[in-house]
């Protein structure tokens, strides 16, 4: 019992300390898991822990975000982004895999190894590429799309390709891998002893009952749980449906990741769909938390520093690789300027998956060992490599196509106009509407061509270009301008707009869109006056609603909600004085006695004001 306390509280306690300070720096959970397991591989070898066997039980959780990938993937979604994802997506797996495996015959390996090699390495960084992206404000743009297409598709290919590599566990293999061992644990199989018809029918009897089960009988079972009423009833029966379906995947011989896949899709559409991802979500993250440190910890050193040169060498080659081929796709499929630079490089690394296959492909005879731990040290070290791509992309890409974009911005209209939008997205493109309901025609400008297209199809127009780009502006008439609505993403890219704004236009009325309250003081700080937080007015809503549904009327909640608004907007005032970029806010301490200061007479005087409106008739 101690020793399995001591090994999980190190786990814990590795994973508590590194992933935050992974995340403060813009590395990802991931690859905090990573150097977590890096940093205490001393510690297991000093206890003698068997870090593949934890490996075994950790890679459940990689069954479990399969599960999760299907249930946000209803068929009528998946149909709507056929085109990209059968087109960038297996365009570029397929070209990826077959590159790399005629790399690999071209290095002597039998050709059911280079295809294995290469399915490895087709795969890319779901975890690292979408946090990132969601993290820079690029998940809207073309390259943002286009990269989850190409990872949503990666992520549904895993399944057969877990399904395709027991196949190529040919006899001429396994003479070709000096007769390695066969790990045969001899368990239960609903298949064994059967010839191949009966094990097809038995295998498509399982896919059929997963199917049933999830179309008609999940339902009725978390009805019945629902009586209970206890939520730890609905988590037992959420992991009792996943266990259940990656047992009976592995009694027919099949990949529990396929079954609990497909239940994935079948449940989409299910009403306890959020009720499963909110039980299973939590089990899921430790658990690959727990693989991806066993990942680190179980890296050879010896064998990396034996090979320094080679297995560097090779990292680099499959980055350059892999960011050549996703290149020539955006060209086909017309991904433009920095957004197909964004899509190359930010694709351009071996993904966790890999890690999965990687284990599945020893288990199953097809790579030797020693190659494993190789082609091991590559996926991982090309994860690592992962953030410097993205500050090659910020720092030298994104700034010379600043100057030149490869489609050129559109022709502004004659003479200009007095408005002018940045941004046509959920935001930009309702203000939009609002104006041209009042009789004004702002000037609209985006910089997504993907955006623009799908516009011009309902009948909307913008024009084409970086709303940061000086030039640009000059072109739309910000000279003329009397108002400039600044409705892009990203919170560095919106400041840096404000402020260009407003020392080169001081007397141009800026309204910008604030993505959270410290984005509102830098705003304030870059010399903006209009600050308007996107989630701010909902909330305020939301809390009228809330009001009227404990008894007050509208006129009441009305009123009690302008009291709050009217106090808070004085207090970011007051608050934004003492606001120094600078320096983080959990470290100024001229802000945070301020706030101290202000906060009990705020909270008096808001209350004493809101019973008063609440109370008048």
């Amino acid at each position: 019992m101690t020793d399995f306390l001591l090994l999980a509280f190190v786990f814990l306690i590795a994973g508590v300390i590194a992933v935050p300070i992974a995340s403060r720096l813009g590395l990802g959970s991931v690859l905090g898991y990573l150097i977590a397991g890096i940093l205490i591989s001393p510690i297991l070898a000093l206890l003698h822990v068997d870090v593949i066997s934890i490996q075994h039980f950790a890679e459940f959780g990689v069954v479990m975000m399969l599960f999760l990938v299907g249930l946000e993937l209803e068929p009528k979604l998946l149909w709507s982004m056929r085109a990209k994802l059968l087109g960038l997506g297996g365009g570029q797996v397929g070209i990826t895999t077959l590159v790399v495996m005629a790399v690999g015959m071209a290095f002597g390996f039998v050709w059911t190894v280079a295809l294995a090699v290469g399915l490895v390495f087709a795969l890319s960084s779901t975890a690292i590429v979408l946090q990132t992206l969601n993290e820079k404000g690029l998940m809207k743009s073309d390259g943002g799309q286009s990269s989850f297409s190409v990872l949503l598709f990666q992520d549904i290919a895993v399944i057969p390709m877990l399904a395709l590599v027991p196949l190529l566990a040919l006899p001429e293999l396994i003479e070709a891998m000096s007769h390695g061992e066969v790990d045969d644990h001899g368990g239960i199989s609903l298949v064994a002893g059967l010839v191949g018809w009966q094990v097809a029918l038995v295998t498509l009897g399982a896919i059929a009952a997963v199917i049933v089960v999830g179309s008609y009988l999940t339902d009725p079972i978390f009805r019945f749980i629902a009586a209970a009423n206890l939520r730890e009833m609905f988590v037992a029966t959420a992991l009792m449906i996943v266990i259940g379906i990656a047992l009976l995947m592995s009694l027919v011989g099949l990949s529990p990741a396929l079954g609990t896949f497909l239940a994935g899709v079948v449940l989409a559409n299910s009403v306890y769909r959020h009720e499963l991802e909110s039980d299973i979500d939590p089990f899921k993250g430790l658990l690959l938390g727990l693989f991806f440190m066993t990942v680190g910890a179980g890296i050879n050193f010896g064998l990396l520093s034996a090979n320094i040169v080679s297995i560097v060498g090779l990292t680099l080659g499959l980055i350059a690789l892999k960011a050549g081929v996703l290149y020539v796709l955006a060209i086909v499929f017309k991904v433009q300027g920095a957004d197909r630079w964004l899509f190359a490089l930010g694709l351009a690394q071996a993904g966790e998956f890999g890690f999965v296959l990687l284990s599945f492909t020893v288990a199953n005879g097809v790579i030797p060992t020693a190659l494993a731990d190789q082609l091991l040290l590559i996926v991982a070290l090309s994860m690592l490599l992962t953030p410097a791509l993205f500050i090659l992309f910020d720092r030298v890409i994104v700034p010379r196509f600043v100057v030149g974009e490869t489609r050129e911005a559109d022709a502004m209209p004659d003479g200009g106009s007095k408005i002018i939008i940045a941004g046509h997205g959920r935001v930009g493109g309702l203000v939009s509407r609002v104006l041209n309901g009042a009789g004004y025609a702002p000037t609209v400008i985006d910089f997504s061509s993907a955006q623009l297209e799908m516009l011009m199809r309902f009948g909307s127009h913008a024009y084409y270009g970086d709303a940061t780009r000086p030039d640009l502006l000059h072109a739309a008439g910000i000279a003329n301008a009397k108002l400039f609505v600044i409705a892009i993403d990203g919170k560095d890219q919106i400041t840096e707009l404000a402020r260009y704004l407003h020392h080169q236009y001081p007397d141009l009325k800026v309204v910008a869109r604030a993505v959270d309250r410290t984005h509102v003081y830098d705003l304030w700080n870059a010399g903006c006056r209009d600050i308007i937080r996107e989630n701010y007015d909902s909330a305020l809503r939301m809390g009228r609603s809330s009001l009227e549904h404990l008894g007050a009327d509208r006129t009441q909640a009305d009123a009690a909600v302008a009291v709050f608004d009217e106090m808070d907007r004085k207090g970011m005032i007051e608050i934004a004085s003492h606001y120094d970029p600078a320096v983080p806010m959990a470290e100024n301490e001229a802000l945070i006695a301020k706030f101290n200061e202000m906060r009990v007479g705020w909270e008096i005087d808001l209350k004493v004001q809101m019973e008063a409106v609440l109370a008048a008739e």
